[in-house]
């Protein structure tokens, strides 16, 4: 299972969700100093059940290495889904009121999303690499019935 890099990938972006779920989104600066306004989906709930679900979709595909196609297809929707909640992020970044300082840790879901998206091409080339390997045997069984 680890032998393959897409594990890893996907591993990498389980984790960056994992510690975004738990994580400040964004800090209020107010006249005593900085107040931290922690754990977004408190704030915005639809956040945070796209963000279970965007984890959950990533852990199902960490999971599924036996069977090709379809870590392939979760890596890439949990893929598109980061990219959305991206979009997200950078809309409400680009029309937060004066005051608000986002933190670093709202880059998390493009990272996971590239990590998903770098997962998807190694479960593609793997699929790939299997039928090729399918291809050569079948030929060899076929050679060896014709020679009988």
């Amino acid at each position: 299972m680890w032998q393959r890099i897409q594990t890893l990938y996907l591993a990498v972006s389980t984790v960056l969700l994992f510690i975004l779920f738990f994580s400040d989104a964004y800090a209020v600066s107010a006249p005593e100093g900085m107040q931290y306004v922690t754990y977004l989906q408190l704030q915005k709930p639809y956040f945070g059940i796209l963000l279970g679900l965007l984890f959950a979709m990533t852990v199902l595909a960490l999971v599924t290495f036996k069977v090709r196609i379809l870590q392939m297809r979760l890596a890439t929707l949990s893929g598109l889904v980061a990219l959305g909640m991206t979009g997200w992020l950078a809309y409400l970044y680009f029309t937060a009121p004066e005051g608000i300082v986002f933190r670093w840790t709202v880059i998390f879901p493009l990272i996971a999303a590239i990590c998903d998206f770098l997962a998807a091409r190694g479960c593609f080339q793997d699929q790939l690499m299997v039928e090729s390997a399918y291809r050569i045997r079948e030929s060899r069984k076929r050679d060896r019935k014709k020679k009988k």
